[in-house]
């Protein structure tokens, strides 16, 4: 297997098989549902030189690989011995359960989508430039190639949504099926209607069938989206229930018998028609706003788009702007964002042509070449974000073009290519070539050289990076020292519970500068000092303010509680031990009136330093962890 090393990795990182409730994919994301959050290594992931990311979102752990995790993703199923059905049945809330059921039913699809998408674009561009008719053969064969998927969208999502909502796919597909079937479908173009409901209203609806008497309101369910996923959750709820009340001698094809027989006629007449008038509502009120200002909405969208990309919340305007194709015909909304894959692409090429580092080089140019291709994330987790002001380049470019497509506006017609192949999306099948496109190239070409030239010339130096290998390599020393046995890692929990803060951003030059030793502050929120180790008081000042440990491992620590409380003369101070007093780990040594002391003027920033410090090779404080770590050399 070609990812077998990086499969056994990442399985062990996540915490093995049986943590794993969830497992899907999308274009570059693994995407874990864990049973225990605890057990993931998320250092031991990033570190991974295929993994360019670990990101929590949507409740969920996604390990970013790049363009090739369909083929991880196969492999890991395969050799992990996972079902492709595996699903999750936690509750994650709201939002994060919406995220995570439109992405489950619409990541299957998006590959095929855009695949028939580029197809039915070229077929307008090859109109548009004149090199063949509409009315052609060749126009025809393509355009049942580029339209068939989305025709029939209906019965594919009726299959992806049956299998997130735990209905017989085949179910799913049977009632995406009932949506576009030719006969149903025809009448209202060869019928004349029985009646009209709602006469006079915006819901106005001739009837041309009924059902049992019943009248059925008869909507175009081509391309549609919202009508099939509602049928299928409530045909899911439906085949749970006769699951329960049915021998299991008949389920097998009884349940499918009851669920299709109830559903189809139930979507027809009441769920259809619903759903279809929500979508025109939904497209409506989306163009009321779009209309109301395009380039403030543009400026907006594209600053914020790869905001909602990392958060995984722009799987909840896809459905809307396949919507909008469906029914308006275009999506003038998800297209604001678009052009942050070239402004993307402009501030990595900027980092690769300023840094000078072999390894920043080697994530950057397939980063740079999949951003040009509109996938951004290897891009944005492996250069811009870590990096922090290229990634600002990024959104204000991102954002002018934003703008700039809402000036113009810029609309998509079909859901086709992505990034430098999606120009036959903004081509108007009606009116060919117009001003839409246009602006759509000087949107992402200027996204593109905006962002180039803000990375290049003010918002990224590469002493940044030449840090960062140093650090590196200093980390790759220090771990073949102690995997030789030359070196040994002693890790200290801080005595006192609060704010961690670096010892150079105390007010006291003593310690700030290093003087009394390596260590940390803390700003305490509650005023007590336990033992971080099993040792020995070695020294209680008379004034109670402050107190030196030694370890049985001989390590000196000194705790000094807040910056010149000495002139307290013990006021606020309660020590719970002596001098030379033996004491164990997570014993209460002392306890002090936090509050008390500030209100008499003073600061309680405590420095905790080892004041030994020389002794060792050397001592680290940690903010993030609340640990001092010493390095310790040894002898062989």
């Amino acid at each position: 297997m070609t990812y077998e090393k990086l499969v056994k990795e990442i399985l062990n990182g996540v915490g093995g098989k049986r943590n794993i409730l969830g497992l899907t994919h999308c274009l570059t994301r693994l995407r874990f549902t864990l049973k225990d959050e605890g057990k993931i290594n998320i250092a031991k992931l990033k570190g991974l030189p295929d993994v360019v990311a670990v990101v929590q979102s949507g409740g969920q752990y996604q390990v970013i690989i790049g363009n090739h995790v369909p083929d991880v993703y196969k492999e890991f199923i395969e050799l992990v011995g996972l079902s492709k059905e595996l699903e999750v049945l936690k509750k994650k809330g709201l939002l994060n359960n919406f995220i995570d059921i439109i992405s489950g039913i619409f990541t299957p699809v998006i590959g095929l989508l855009v695949a028939t998408g580029m197809i039915k674009g070229l077929n307008i561009l090859f109109v548009s430039l004149g090199w063949m008719t509409n009315t052609s053969g060749t126009y025809v064969i393509l355009q049942a190639a580029g339209d068939c998927f989305f025709y029939f969208f209906p019965i594919f999502l009726g299959y992806t949504a049956a299998k997130k909502f735990k209905l017989n796919p085949f179910v799913g597909m049977a009632l995406g099926a009932a949506l576009v079937y030719p006969t149903i479908a025809g009448m209202t173009a060869n019928t004349k209607p029985l009646y009209t409901l709602f006469s006079g209203t915006i819901l106005e609806s001739p009837v041309y069938l009924t059902f049992l008497g019943m009248p059925v309101i008869l909507m175009n369910y081509e391309a549609s989206i919202i009508p099939i996923v509602i049928a299928t959750y409530f045909g899911s709820k439906l085949e749970k229930a006769l699951d329960r009340g049915i021998p299991r001698l008949l389920k097998n094809f009884f349940i499918p018998f009851l669920t299709i027989l109830v559903m189809i006629p139930l979507t027809f007449i009441v769920i259809g028609p619903i759903a279809t008038w929500t979508g025109k509502l939904l497209g409506t009120g989306i163009l009321t706003i779009y209309h109301f200002n395009s380039i403030v909405a543009g400026f907006v969208i594209g600053a914020c788009w790869q905001v909602l990309v990392m958060c995984s919340l722009h799987w909840g305007i896809i459905p809307i702007a396949i919507n909008n194709i469906s029914v308006l015909g275009y999506d003038p909304v998800m297209v604001l964002g678009l052009a942050t894959p070239f402004a993307t692409a402009g501030a990595v090429l900027a980092v690769i042509i300023k840094s000078r580092n072999t390894s920043v080089r080697a994530i950057g140019i397939p980063a740079f070449i999949s951003s040009l291709v509109g996938i951004s994330e290897p891009s944005l987790y492996g250069i811009t974000l870590p990096r922090k002001k290229p990634f600002i380049a990024t959104l204000i470019s991102a954002s002018i073009g934003g703008a700039i497509l809402g000036a113009f506006r810029t609309k998509m017609f079909t859901i086709g290519g992505i990034g430098i192949f999606s120009l036959p999306n903004y081509i108007s099948p009606d009116t060919g070539i117009s001003q839409g496109f246009y602006g759509y190239i000087f949107a992402i070409v200027t996204a593109f050289i905006l962002s180039f030239c803000l990375t290049f010339t003010f918002l990224y130096d590469p002493k940044e990076d030449r840090k960062e290998q140093e650090k590196k390599d200093h980390e790759k020393k220090k771990a073949e020292s102690k995997k030789a046995g030359l070196l040994t890692e002693i890790v200290i929990p801080l005595p006192i519970i609060g704010k961690v803060i670096p010892l150079s951003a105390v007010n006291d030059t003593v310690f700030s500068t290093g003087i009394l030793g390596k260590g940390l502050a803390v700003q305490p929120n509650l005023g007590r000092v336990y033992a971080p180790f099993d040792g020995t008081v070695e020294t209680l000042f008379p004034t109670n303010h402050a107190i030196e440990l030694k370890s049985v491992d001989g390590i000196e620590l000194l705790i000094h509680i807040g910056i010149e409380t000495v002139n307290l003369e013990g006021k606020y101070f309660e020590p719970k031990v002596k001098q030379k007093d033996i004491i164990k780990k997570g014993q209460l040594l002392l306890e002090f009136d936090e509050k008390a002391i500030q209100a008499a003027g003073y600061s309680i920033d405590t420095p905790i330093v080892v004041s030994n410090t020389k002794k060792y090779l050397d001592v680290m404080g940690n903010v993030k962890d609340h640990v001092l770590v010493i390095m310790k050399g040894c002898v062989r």
